[in-house]
């Protein structure tokens, strides 16, 4: 690969690292916290290669560059910029029902603390915002039932799968190579109608004693209301 070539590359990729960090797209891939180090990341590779070419052109003009007669084709080497490209213009979708359906859901980070704490009572109100990661560990490990009979509010993304259908987040602890999906099943058919990745969101109660290992910590839920919702700037839970 040319030098030239080299050197366009690192801007294209440098630029397209600062642009999804600005616009938020980078939250498709990583945690909010690393968006400075994108930023940073990003406008060092820009300069580099900024740097590079402003070098290599103050070269040519003092060494005339020598021809040995023979002509290489460009074609390969510019091809490698075309993933970049589609990077800097189109930012690939979040992972959403694919991913679910492919990994099986398991344990929450957060239900390792049950054993040696127990979760607080949920705050006063006729329906409790939660997520979903914070519902499902209540509802597997949460021994003083402060979900039984309480109405919460629960937002994510339809899976239809094996028949049923599931309100899914992906949980990431730092990029989403690492993500892991919690579920909650639906129960009564209100939300069948909905496609696979439609966002919703959902009040209505627990099925008590229904995330077990053997529903793969998967609780059901009985909904009493459940509307679409556009797709959330941050698709994971943390």
């Amino acid at each position: 690969m040319k030098r030239e070539t080299q050197n366009i590359l690192l801007i294209l990729l440098g630029g397209a690292l600062v642009k999804i960090a600005l616009n938020g797209d980078y939250l498709r891939y990583v945690k909010p916290a690393q968006q400075p180090w994108i930023i940073a990341g990003g406008a060092v590779m820009v300069l580099l290669g900024a740097v590079a070419i402003v070098r290599d052109l103050v070269v040519r003009r003092a060494v005339p560059e020598e021809h040995d007669g023979h002509s290489h084709s460009a074609r390969p080497a510019w091809l490698l910029l075309v993933p970049v490209l589609a990077v800097f213009l189109v930012a690939p979708p979040a992972l959403g029902a694919d991913s679910v359906i492919r990994t099986e859901a398991r344990v929450p980070a957060s239900a390792a603390a049950a054993n040696a704490a127990a979760f607080p009572p949920l705050p006063a109100g006729n329906v409790v915002p939660l997520s979903v990661n914070e519902f499902v560990s209540r509802a597997g490990w949460d021994a003083a039932g402060t979900l039984n009979g309480r109405t919460v509010s629960l937002t994510g993304f339809v899976v239809h799968t094996e028949g049923r259908t599931l309100l899914a987040r992906l949980v990431i602890s730092c990029c989403a190579a690492d993500a892991f999906p919690v579920t909650v099943r639906l129960r009564g058919g209100e939300a069948d109608r909905f496609a696979s990745d439609t966002w919703i969101q959902v009040t209505g109660q627990v099925v008590p004693g229904t995330a077990t290992k053997a529903t793969s910590y998967t609780p059901d839920l009985t909904p009493a209301s459940v509307t679409t919702i556009p797709t959330p700037k941050d698709p994971y839970e943390y």
